[in-house]
């Protein structure tokens, strides 16, 4: 088991279809570290993405997660290192990362990262004439 996710490998194999298909993995065995009090954040991860010419294999991405185990990281942090992991691992055309993080102090926080980024493909919408915008 790998100490950290910096040590872990997301190994690949080639995609055996040369159709777009859609891969969900999911998990409610996630744990990282609080990097202000230590106390462990414990998550459900959500992967969704359309392989390219690599396929993640299932049992190394499980060791990836569990490396993050002893990992001080905020939950926004976490989020984003596992897409940019995960994208650097096998190229997708496309990728969704899930993070829903139990409520610790009675809130609960998920964040959800997008490959390709969801904020780019909107940026032709602002200076829009037909966008509304809120009344000052």
């Amino acid at each position: 088991m790998p100490a950290s996710p910096t040590e872990a490998t997301l190994e690949t194999f080639p995609n055996p279809a040369k159709r777009n298909y859609r891969i969900h993995f999911e998990t409610s065995d996630f744990t990282s570290l609080c990097p202000v009090t230590g106390q462990a954040d414990f998550a459900r991860i959500e992967i969704d993405y359309i392989p390219n010419k690599l396929c993640v294999e299932s049992k190394s991405l499980k060791f990836y997660l569990a490396s993050f185990r002893n990992e001080r990281a905020f939950n926004e942090a976490v989020a984003n290192r596992i897409l940019d992991d995960f994208i650097r691992a096998c190229s997708p055309h496309e990728a969704n990362i899930t993070a829903s993080f139990s409520a610790r102090g009675g809130i609960a926080l998920t964040v959800r990262a997008s490959f390709p980024d969801a904020l780019k493909a909107t940026a032709g919408l602002r200076g829009r004439s037909d966008v509304r915008r809120s009344p000052r």
